[in-house]
C-alpha cells in the first residue's frame, strides 16, 4: 500500500528482456537509505517486487499484466519515474490509499500553466469514467492527485508547483501516456451496490 506522495525521481539506466517480461534497473538515491530484497516500491504507480539492489540502483522485473496494463510496455533507457516505498503503520497519510494496481492507461490532452500552478487535462479509458468524481482522488503515475473537474472521460487536474517540480509531471507533454489508478474506494462502493441489487 502506498499514499501517492513521490518521494524522488529514479531514472530507468537498463531494461532486459527475460522470460515472459522484462527487468529494470534504475537508479535513485533517498529509497536506497531504507530498502530490501523483496520490498515493494512504487514506480511510476506500479507496484513492483525489488529483486536485487547495488550502491545506486536497484531491480525490478515486470511481467504479464503489468506490462499489458501500463506503460511499462513502451519504456526505454534512459527514463525517469516516480518513486514510492511503500507506507508503513505509523506514517502519515499524506495522500490517499494507493495500492500500485494500474486500472489503465491515460493520455495527457492538454497542459497549460496558470501563473504559478499547471493544469492539466487527461483523457482516461471510458470504462473508468464511472469511477471519477468532482473533488475525487485519483492516481496518475503514482501520483495522489484532486480531480478539478470531469467531462464525460476527461479529467482537469490543478497541479502545485511542489508536485510539478518533485515528479516526472514536468517532463510531460501533450500525448504523453500515464498510468491511472483509480480510488479503490469507489470499487468496494460498486460492489456493495452490485450485491444490494442481486
Amino acid at each position: 500500500m502506498f499514499t501517492g506522495i513521490i518521494e524522488e525521481i529514479g531514472i530507468i539506466e537498463n531494461i532486459n528482456q527475460i522470460s515472459g517480461g522484462i527487468s529494470v534497473k534504475i537508479q535513485a538515491d533517498k529509497i536506497l537509505e531504507d530498502i530490501s530484497i523483496n520490498d515493494s516500491i512504487c514506480i511510476d504507480g506500479v507496484c513492483l517486487t525489488v529483486t536485487r539492489f547495488e550502491n545506486s540502483s536497484f531491480w525490478v522485473d515486470a511481467v504479464g499484466a503489468t506490462l499489458e496494463k501500463t506503460t511499462f510496455a513502451e519504456i526505454k533507457a534512459p527514463y525517469q519515474v516516480n518513486l514510492e516505498r511503500s507506507v508503513r503503520l505509523n506514517d502519515r497519510l499524506g495522500g490517499h490509499l494507493v495500492q500500485g494496481h494500474i486500472n489503465g492507461v491515460g493520455i495527457i490532452s492538454e497542459i497549460e500553466k496558470l501563473g504559478e500552478n499547471y493544469l492539466l487535462k487527461i483523457m482516461i479509458p471510458e470504462s473508468l469514467e464511472k469511477y471519477l468524481i468532482k473533488e475525487g482522488s485519483v492516481t496518475i503515475d503514482g501520483i495522489s492527485l484532486t480531480i478539478a473537474d470531469l467531462n464525460k472521460n476527461t479529467i482537469s487536474l490543478s497541479i502545485i508547483p511542489h508536485t510539478w517540480q518533485n515528479t516526472t509531471l514536468k517532463f510531460k507533454e501533450v500525448n504523453s501516456k500515464v498510468n491511472v489508478e483509480i480510488d479503490i474506494l469507489a470499487k468496494y462502493v460498486e460492489k456493495l451496490l452490485a450485491n444490494k441489487e442481486a
